[in-house]
């Protein structure tokens, strides 16, 4: 069979996506955990052609073209999946956005304004190589009543194509269409170009690269991009509660952007605290990097200015030690990607200071920067984590797929009414709507 042009698919997506904003949130949610039970039903499919994309990744592992990191978010396992379903599940689980009233307003007597939550409509996702974000993102589109245009990295192709056609095939009642798989790398300059038809572009990957989407289209781009994410363990930390955080921050699963990829330490306690800290990652592994003033008290490699600006995603970590608050803050705002910051101390006043002065879309109290994540947030899952302002910021979620549509009720209102040296004045009063 002749595989469809990406123009046909988008096409076929706008169509889709008028008929999926007419379906019932129950009818929505039944589909959501049809994909569910069908990748529970299917783990060795999956994991067969995961195998493949896996094999294949590290052969160019060894070449230098992949990095460790890209392979180890690839992989896959049955337990990976059993999470993936109950996260499919959880989206299933939230509250339906769509349609909730956002505000009621009575312009007049029988004319009546309502703010109510809409799909965006066709949104387009360019991906990088974990598979699981295919199916996170397809069932929060879904969710939100939004068709989508699957773009996935060819180091995970085997994996998005077996992942794409249970999604499909669990969704049959659904309007056909509402999801498109595209896997050519050309096709992604098509998509750019149909601002008339896409109205949101969501790229995951480094800065490079959704720099490059966002110049070379016209269509709105809501960018996820590279997590430099820091905790910093303040002069007044539980130093045996900032020794956990900071593990876990960097070792629990450093692949991802929510990891922590630079640890600073105030002086007053660097002492005290490193000797502990370094012991805790050299044993599982962590390679580290610090400031002449961390290398006087642990043995590690220095760090270079590129190494403050530097996602790692790996097992690696740089270590500066600061003289105040304000210099950790000032390290951050200089070297950070607005993505997730912790702060490590028991005084609730700099905490607060440090949580306010920062720009970044997730910034923390006594917690690792890990928790910055859709799922954990409540929201049943992310289609990525947004370090822009606009129009959603941090883990994106059913919310930040929906826009809104204003509906007037009126009775035969007219505008020369209100006009003129007779104008009859608004009432313009709030409504109870709930």
């Amino acid at each position: 069979m002749t595989e469809k042009s990406p123009e046909t698919k988008v096409a076929e997506a706008q169509t889709a996506a008028l008929e999926l904003a007419k379906r019932s949130g129950e009818e929505r949610s039944e589909a959501i955990i049809s994909i569910a039970e069908a990748i529970d039903d299917r783990h060795d499919e999956i994991l067969d052609a995961n195998e493949t994309d896996v094999r294949e990744a590290e052969a160019l592992l060894e070449d230098g073209e992949y990095t460790q990191a890209l392979v180890d978010r690839l992989k896959l396992s049955s337990s990976k999946l059993e999470d993936i379903a109950e996260m499919v599940r959880s989206v299933a689980d939230q509250d339906d956005p769509l349609g909730a009233t956002q505000t009621a307003r009575r312009l007049d007597e029988d004319l009546e304004l309502y703010k109510r939550t809409v799909p965006i409509g066709v949104i387009g996702t360019i991906f990088e190589s974990r598979p699981d974000a295919l199916v996170q993102i397809a069932a929060l589109s879904l969710k939100s009543g939004n068709a989508v245009i699957l773009k996935g990295g060819s180091e995970a192709s085997e994996s998005n194509r077996i992942l794409f056609e249970i999604i499909r095939e669990a969704t049959t009642d659904m309007p056909d269409g509402w999801a498109q798989l595209v896997e050519a790398r050309a096709d992604v300059d098509a998509l750019l170009e149909m601002d008339d038809s896409i109205d949101l572009l969501m790229p995951r990957g480094s800065s490079q690269f959704v720099s490059y989407i966002q110049n070379n289209t016209s269509i709105p781009v809501l960018g996820h991009t590279e997590g430099i994410c820091h905790v910093y363990v303040d002069e007044h930390a539980d130093q045996s509660m900032a020794v956990d955080i900071a593990y876990d921050a960097k070792v629990q699963y450093p692949a991802v952007c929510n990891a922590v990829e630079t640890l600073l330490v105030h002086e007053a306690v660097a002492e005290e605290f490193l000797p502990e800290m370094a012991e805790r990652y050299t044993e599982a592994g962590v390679e580290l990097r610090g400031d002449e003033r961390s290398r006087e008290i642990v043995d590690m490699e220095p760090a270079t200015a590129e190494d403050w600006a530097t996602e790692y995603g790996d097992l690696i970590l740089s270590i500066n030690v600061v003289d105040s608050l304000e210099s950790a803050i000032e390290h951050i705002t200089t070297y950070g990607s607005k993505h997730t910051e912790s702060i490590v101390t028991d005084d609730s006043d700099r905490a607060s200071e440090f949580m306010r002065s920062l720009d970044s879309a997730s910034v923390f109290h006594n917690a690792s920067t890990r928790f910055a994540d859709g799922y954990r947030f409540g929201l049943g899952a992310e289609v990525g984590i947004s370090t822009g302002k606009i129009h959603a910021r941090g883990p994106v979620g059913l919310e930040g797929l929906t826009t809104y549509q204003y509906y007037l009720e009126g009775d035969g209102h007219r505008v020369a009414t209100y006009a003129g040296e007779d104008a009859k004045p608004f009432v313009h009063e709030e409504i109870d709507d709930s």
